[in-house]
């Protein structure tokens, strides 16, 4: 009888250890999710500038060629 008390604390004790802080938890959470957000923003700012250099570069390219063709 004394073993299955010891094992129904032991249960007991390790179900409490295992619940943890979960409020800390919750804002480690939401701390992740905005540095994921903001690195995903970073990322497509940066795929714009990009796409948009590129756009300029090839504009150029096109004004180029159209006067060296009526030349």
């Amino acid at each position: 009888m004394k073993k299955l008390v010891l094992m129904a604390v032991a249960i007991v004790a390790v179900s409490f250890a295992s619940c943890g802080n979960k409020q800390a938890d919750a804002e480690k959470a939401t701390a992740d999710s905005i540095r994921i957000a903001d690195s995903i923003a970073a990322v497509e700012e940066a795929a714009a500038a990009a796409a948009e250099a590129a756009a300029a570069a090839a504009d150029t390219v096109a004004v180029d060629s159209a006067a060296v063709v009526a030349e």
